[in-house]
């Protein structure tokens, strides 16, 4: 079978399935915009233009507009593989960015599969969850109805969608639900996991050389950039408390100081700096430790040295970097959140707060910190429902085969 994955940055959420259906046996190859791509997959890449300026009518046009250049520009890179004389059988594609607006124009006989990640909404959702930020004004509300567009456009067009969890699944319109599956990308729990001789050297702000291991008390917090969608300042406003109540522990934070997800700091600056600034004067910067974006082996050992971890989001897309907490074997406290909680039950694999209750948070991780012998059954917990759940080769791989396998008829 031909398969075309297709992906802004691929490999992105098909680097697994990708190489698995190319040792299957199947002919793969991919087309991206940009990413690091796979040895083993061959890849086209696509350039397109920025939209221009003015003359688009609201401003808020020149997001969707982008999206249809974008797939303007992969239908080009499709048509030369078609006139080549290679036709997909099926295509797995990331509609979000554009590039599968027109994949069905161009093979209409080909099955579309589409990784439906979120559909946006003004209300209930990640917009306006947080007051600190205000409400979505008209505006938004209008951006956020045209940057659904082409989600609409990809449900109309797919045979079958894929998402990663149900409450993914249930953003997406009632009408359209029945035709999305429901499989989690899975998580190596043979590479991830726990590691009782793990150990992380690091060096503190003053220059001194700091040995953790597992058993130190370790809080660690872990997002691609630290903003406030991942919760980024509830937990330094949490950290002052901790680090009073608990001389001997020390703040480990990963993550960079730009913007994934919801608006840019005001005045050039970057959430990372605003929420450090709001605290630093009550924090030993000697036990509070900015790594920035760290090599994913450094991120595994901290989380096999983390004695709690940490993860808050809004109600949006779940990281995996929390599942890969739980099955590192972490004490994860999460916040009371829609998407964590269908991945953490309170006590019994791991501990939920308030999102907006940093002394709750700052409490319930002293209490952690302070009794680890007690959190150790849900350190064990946790650990063993990521591997009977969400296991890459267990669950996630066969499932994702599974869809395919109903959507091409056995052809998979």
């Amino acid at each position: 079978m031909r398969i075309l994955f297709i992906h802004q940055n691929f490999p992105g959420q098909f680097r697994h399935l990708a190489l698995a259906l190319k040792a299957d046996g199947h002919d793969v190859r991919a087309l991206a915009m940009g990413g690091a791509g796979l040895p083993a997959i061959p890849m086209t890449r696509h350039q397109t233009q920025t939209p221009p300026s003015g003359g688009s009518g609201a401003p808020w046009l020149k997001e969707f507009e982008s999206k249809v250049l974008r797939g303007a520009s992969a239908l080009g890179a499709m048509v030369a593989l078609d006139q080549n004389g290679w036709h997909p059988d099926l295509v797995v594609a990331h509609p979000s960015w554009g590039e599968a607006l027109f994949v069905k124009d161009l093979w209409p006989r080909a099955k579309l599969l589409c990784y439906l990640e979120f559909f946006y909404a003004s209300e209930g959702r990640d917009v306006g969850f947080d007051p600190e930020f205000g409400q979505p004004d008209l505006g938004v509300r209008s951006q956020l109805r045209l940057k659904n567009a082409v989600h609409l456009l990809a449900l109309e067009a797919m045979d079958l969608g894929l998402a990663p969890t149900q409450w993914q699944r249930a953003s997406f319109p009632g009408s359209a639900q029945a035709n999305i599956e429901v499989v989690f990308d899975g998580i190596d729990t043979a590479r991830v996991r726990p590691n009782a001789a793990a150990e992380v050297v690091l060096r503190s702000a003053s220059g001194q050389e700091r040995r953790l291991k597992a058993g130190d008390e370790v809080l660690t917090f872990v997002s691609r950039q630290l903003e406030p969608y991942r919760g980024y300042h509830q937990f330094m406003r949490a950290l002052p408390a901790v680090l009073k109540a608990r001389p001997q522990a020390v703040a480990v934070i990963v993550g960079g100081s730009k913007v994934s997800y919801g608006p840019a700091a005001p005045n050039g600056q970057s959430w990372r700096d605003i929420f450090l600034q709001e605290v630093q004067p009550q924090l030993d910067m000697e036990r509070v430790f900015f790594l920035g974006q760290v090599e994913y082996e450094r991120y595994l050992q901290l989380l096999q040295v983390s004695a709690c971890h940490v993860y808050l989001t809004y109600p949006f897309v779940l990281s995996w970097s929390c599942v890969e907490a739980l099955a590192a074997g972490c004490l994860v406290v999460g916040s009371r959140t829609a998407p964590v909680q269908e991945f953490i039950e309170h006590q019994k694999n791991g501990l939920l707060v308030d999102f907006f209750q940093p002394d709750a948070l700052a409490a319930q991780v002293v209490e952690a910190l302070s009794h680890p012998e007690r959190h150790a059954p849900l350190r064990q917990r946790a650990r063993e429902w990521a591997v009977e759940r969400h296991d890459l080769r267990q669950h996630a791989l066969p499932g994702q085969r599974a869809v395919i396998e109903r959507l091409m008829g056995g052809m998979a």
